[in-house]
Formats: C-alpha cells, sequence, structure tokens
C-alpha cells in the first residue's frame, strides 16, 4: 500500500514517537508491536472493527476496510487513515475513535495538518483533553537508548557430581544417576553464593 508523501516526510524526520506524551504516530520502524506500521496490528484492529461493524455494535465514518490505524491518543484511543481512494493516499482523511469505538471524529486534511490543527489548539478533538495544550508540546523519541552492558556475575561450570556428593554430605536423598533433584541445587547455591 503506498503511503501519503507527508506521512514520508513525517516519518523520515521524527522516527518513531509520542507528541506531548499523548498523540502517537505509528512508523515502519516502530519498536512494538503496538507502535509498528507494517505490523500486525493494523490488520487485528480492522478485525475488531469489521466485527463491530457486521454486528451493528459501533458506528464508525465509513466501512473498516477503508480504516487503516496508524496512531493513536491517549489511552486506547485510535487514529486512521481513511484509505478511500486507496490509490490516492495524498488525499486521505483522518478519523479517530474512542478506546471502545463510540464516539469518532474526522479531520478533512492529512495527518501534519491534523497534528499541527489539533497541537496548536485550533482544532478540538473529543478525545484530547484541554489542559494538553497547557504546557509547551514536545516531541519526544521512542528510539531505544544505547546498549550498556551490565556485569553479571555468573557461576563458572561446577562438575554435577560434586554437588550430589555435597548433596549427600547434607542429607538430602541425591540419586548416582539423572537430574539432581532442584531442592538439592538450590541449597547448593545458597551454601556456595557468588
Amino acid at each position: 500500500m503506498r503511503l501519503p508523501g507527508d506521512y514520508k516526510r513525517f516519518a523520515d524526520a521524527y522516527g518513531p514517537g509520542d507528541f506531548a506524551d499523548f498523540i502517537s504516530i505509528c512508523h515502519p520502524h516502530g519498536y512494538t508491536e503496538y507502535s509498528n506500521l507494517t505490523g500486525r496490528m493494523p490488520g487485528i484492529i480492522r478485525e475488531y472493527l469489521q466485527q463491530d461493524y457486521d454486528q451493528g455494535k459501533a458506528p464508525v465514518p465509513c466501512h473498516p476496510r477503508h480504516l487503516f490505524s496508524m496512531g493513536g491518543i491517549g489511552n486506547g484511543e485510535k487514529l486512521f487513515w481513511i484509505t478511500d481512494p486507496l490509490d490516492a493516499p495524498d488525499t486521505w482523511r483522518i478519523a479517530g475513535s474512542e478506546d471502545r469505538g463510540l464516539r469518532w471524529f474526522t479531520f478533512d486534511g492529512t495527518l501534519t495538518e491534523f497534528l499541527v490543527s489539533v497541537l496548536s489548539g485550533e482544532t478540538a478533538v473529543p478525545q484530547v483533553p484541554d489542559e494538553l495544550l497547557e504546557e509547551p508540546v514536545e516531541f519526544a523519541s521512542s528510539v531505544p537508548g544505547p546498549w550498556v552492558s551490565v556485569n553479571v556475575k555468573t557461576r563458572p561450570p561446577v562438575n554435577t557430581e560434586s554437588i550430589r556428593e555435597w548433596g549427600r554430605a547434607h542429607g538430602y536423598d541425591v540419586p548416582f544417576r539423572g537430574r539432581v533433584p532442584l531442592v538439592v541445587l538450590e541449597a547448593w547455591e545458597r551454601a556456595h553464593p557468588l
């Protein structure tokens, strides 16, 4: 599926992350299945919408096959592209829903126009609290920090025969072959701390 040009520029410029710790936009290189635009979550969300649509449980602004989940607001609300027409991604509009899908809104514009309008306070969205804009809006990248080496104490290899002998000397019933019972291993480790 082709993606809107403004989204491609946005994804290149910002990468994965959140605005005001409240509005998240999925990214092709998202670090969790919930933030990965090309992962399985958009399809799963569409299936749930389709089930609700078929059962008449939740209103949607268009047929679920035209909704592609590409972000979230707050605690479970979803942002979608309305992908109609599919072959004209630069004309796609934005839709959003509550966590349970009962209240929807639509925005006649691109994703970046939506973000600018909402984060500047020009457009009020029911799922975005007024106090969100009381502080300066910042973008926080969700790129993981650099890998840091941690010193982990590891036990050098121990001959299981010596553990068996220790166990017998301390009154444990230890078989001569097979697995050393867990209770014996735990007792031996307590007696021989790192």
